[in-house]
Order: C-alpha cells, then structure tokens, then sequence
C-alpha cells in the first residue's frame, strides 16, 4: 500500500535538500581589451569578521591587460552593499613599482568601476578589490581603520 510513496518521499527530500543548499561566496569579475576573468574572493567573512570560507587553492586571477587600456571591475551586489575599495599597484616606464587606491564606495549603488592608469608607459601588476567589514582596528597612524573582509585579486600580464 506505502510503496508508491518511497519515490515521493525521496523526490520531495532531494528537492528540499536542493533548496537548503549554501550560496556560493561573491565572484568578482575584472575586464579588460576583450577578456574577462571571474575571480574567487582570497579572503571572504561575514560583516562582523567571524564566519569565513576557505580560500580557493588558487586565489588570485590573472588578466592579459596592454599597457593604457583600462581595467573594468564589476562586484556583485553582497560587495557592493558594504564599503569597498580599490587598490593596486602599477610599474612606471623607469620601474619604480607605485601603489595607490581609489576612493572608498559607499551606499550600495556602484556596482562597477573603470580603472585608469596615470600615464604613457606605466602597466598594471596587481589589482586587489577589498571590501570592508563592520570591525575596526587600530590605525597605523592613530585613529581607527575598517578591516578588509573580503578581497578578490589578480594579477596583471602586460
């Protein structure tokens, strides 16, 4: 009498199951001279720092980007939603290696961003989008600074 029920029973479990799997962590996606690459945070917490995913066994991305072509960064919504930066770090026509960041995104509504070198001759090395938790630390000059939690990167191929 039950046994056309087991089928069901255990159609309906794969379906909830299904249904209660864990999302997966934010990729980020870097663009640039026709090709894009979809990056795995290196690092990713929860806004208080205290739930973090392992890193991907290969955490940084590369990119092909020719020197003064630009390079466009896209972070989905989970990013966007919470303070989040740029910073990198490019190599001048003398090979003086030059870090520098953007400016910090706030409010949820910029979800993506061009970025530009300063000059003729200068190539990206390294790009690193980070996105702020709700912690503070002590800042290296005084005052207070957000800790990074959740950083996605690559690596630039000139």
């Amino acid at each position: 009498m039950f046994r056309g029920l087991k089928p069901l029973l255990l159609a309906g479990t794969a379906v909830a199951l299904a249904g209660c799997s864990a999302p997966s962590d934010p990729q980020v996606t870097f663009y640039s001279h026709g090709q894009a690459v979809e990056v795995a945070p290196a690092q990713y917490c929860d806004a208080l720092g205290e739930k973090c995913t392992p890193p991907p066994a290969d955490p940084i991305g590369e990119l092909r980007v020719p020197g003064r072509a630009p390079l466009q960064i896209s972070v989905p919504s989970d990013v966007a939603e919470a303070p989040w930066q740029i910073a990198f770090i490019y190599r001048t026509t003398s090979g003086e290696e030059v870090g520098g960041k953007t400016e910090v995104f706030t409010g949820g509504d910029r979800h993506a961003y061009t970025l530009q070198l300063p000059g003729d001759g200068v190539q990206f090395e390294h790009v690193e989008v980070q996105r702020f938790s709700a912690l503070l630390s002590p800042g290296t000059e005084g005052g207070v600074d957000f800790v990074i939690g959740g950083s996605w990167i690559i690596d630039v191929n000139p």
